[in-house]
């Protein structure tokens, strides 16, 4: 069960992680990624954000390069909101997969 408090910041950090992942791949023709959910442990050190990578061929690609370059997203996240947080969260991402899964789902219904 998460606080409010919790849910402020995962809203927070999902809108500014979402604004970074957009002016980083404006340059990449063809890619978006978008930020779908973010969870922040109890005491709002660690969060790991779902991201959703269209075309799906290259999400575990571009998540694996994100995830390697989470020191510079986190120092650009701490720039963002170091007016509203005292420690910037530890962040952790992985693929959120559950457009893939509602459009197998709608396949097998159509069968």
């Amino acid at each position: 069960m998460e606080t409010t408090r919790q849910n402020k910041i995962a809203r927070l950090i999902q809108k500014e992680l979402s604004d970074i992942f957009q002016k980083q791949t404006s340059a990449m023709r063809g890619v978006l990624v978008s930020v779908s959910a973010c969870r922040i442990s109890p005491d709002l050190s660690i969060c790991r954000a779902y991201l959703s990578v269209f075309p799906s061929e290259k999400a575990e690609e571009i998540v694996k390069n994100i995830n390697d370059n989470q020191r510079q997203v986190r120092f650009e996240l701490g720039t963002r909101v170091g007016k509203q947080l005292r420690i910037v969260p530890e962040l952790k991402f992985f693929i959120d997969d559950s457009l893939d899964y509602v459009a197998h789902i709608d396949e097998l219904l159509r069968k």
